[in-house]
């Protein structure tokens, strides 16, 4: 499940160009991420992006996948963001 968390992350600045370039996905990155974020909080802060239950559904089991990570396995990816936003690939965007 880790992995598939991970692979989900790198695929984001994809979508998104010069650092991540996009406000709005660091901020749904960051709100995933903080463990003292609650589920409920989660979906309530995405409101205006959820259009009904079977993906506030899945956002919520998307948020439990990082409340069960341990703090050290959550402050990673954040490294792991920075050194996707400074990479060469990402450089010439």
């Amino acid at each position: 499940m880790k992995l598939a968390v991970v692979l989900m992350l790198t695929a984001l600045p994809l979508y998104c160009y010069a650092g991540s370039g996009c406000e709005m996905v660091e901020y749904v990155i960051s709100k995933s991420i903080d463990p003292a974020e609650s589920k409920s909080q989660f979906i309530a802060d995405l409101q205006q992006f959820i259009p009904g239950e079977r993906t506030a559904s899945a956002l919520r089991k998307f948020k439990q996948c990082f409340l069960d990570q341990s703090n050290e396995t959550l402050s990673n990816i954040f490294v792991m963001m920075d050194a996707i936003y400074d990479s060469e690939q990402c450089a010439s965007y």
